[in-house]
């Protein structure tokens, strides 16, 4: 089957996979091929694709997931593959994220802190899953 990775920047990944794992808003779900047509929406997750004995793994942050005729697409905000992600980077973000947590005074600074927060987890989540 083949996958597509787009973010409004950039194709992530385009190539053939034999298999898809990515989570939902639902819940975490998997594709193989000869898998009926389905669209969800995807929630902040790590999406990991398998191709032979070869494991990737992606950053994606929310979207749609669709597959149609062995042919899957992921649009996402944002998307990275484990492989390209800074893990001190990363932490540092995760640092960051949960000290605005900590600080947050409004409700909306606290949703926004805790959005980062699952974000610069995913990230680091994908980095030590390669």
């Amino acid at each position: 089957m083949h996958l597509k990775i787009i973010t409004h920047e950039r194709v992530v990944f385009d190539g053939n996979v034999d298999a898809i794992y990515t989570k939902g808003t639902d819940g975490e779900f998997g594709v193989l091929e000869g898998h009926v047509p389905v669209m969800a929406a995807l929630d902040v997750g790590v999406t990991r694709v398998v191709h032979g004995n070869e494991q990737r793994f992606f950053t994606t942050m929310g979207g749609i997931f669709q597959l149609k005729d062995n042919h899957a697409l992921i649009l996402t905000n944002t998307a990275e593959c484990g492989d390209e992600i800074d893990a001190a980077r990363a932490k540092e973000s995760l640092d960051r994220a949960q000290a605005r947590l900590l600080e947050a005074k409004a409700e909306t600074d606290a949703k926004r802190a805790e959005a980062a927060v699952a974000r610069a987890m995913v990230r680091l989540k994908a980095i030590s899953n390669k």
